[in-house]
């Protein structure tokens, strides 16, 4: 099941790639941007997408990572928290127990 899920992954990525061949082959019209005071080089309408794709990609990425560092670090001050009141629960049953 393993192998069967390996080639249609790859067969899905290289479909992928094909597809933005075909597109970067189909619009090659440079284009320059112009932000509020600056102006980029000419590229293809295609290098410009397909950067756009990867740069929204790598911040998807960053902002999943973060999102995961910060559940990590609640977690584990979480976990401290609850040890630290387990041990004071055992202590005072330990008290209790004395007591009776």
């Amino acid at each position: 099941m393993a192998g069967l899920q390996k080639i249609l992954i790859t067969v899905l990525v290289l479909v992928l790639i094909l597809l933005a061949l075909v597109f970067s082959l189909n619009n090659q019209m440079a284009v320059s941007l112009n932000f509020l005071l600056f102006e980029t080089q000419p590229h293809g309408v295609a290098v410009w997408i397909i950067m756009s794709f990867v740069i929204g990609a790598l911040v998807g990425v960053l902002i999943t990572l973060l999102a995961t560092f910060r559940t990590s670090v609640s977690r584990r001050t979480l976990k401290k928290r609850l040890e630290r009141a387990e041990h004071a629960l055992e202590k005072s049953r330990a008290q209790n127990d004395r007591a009776i």
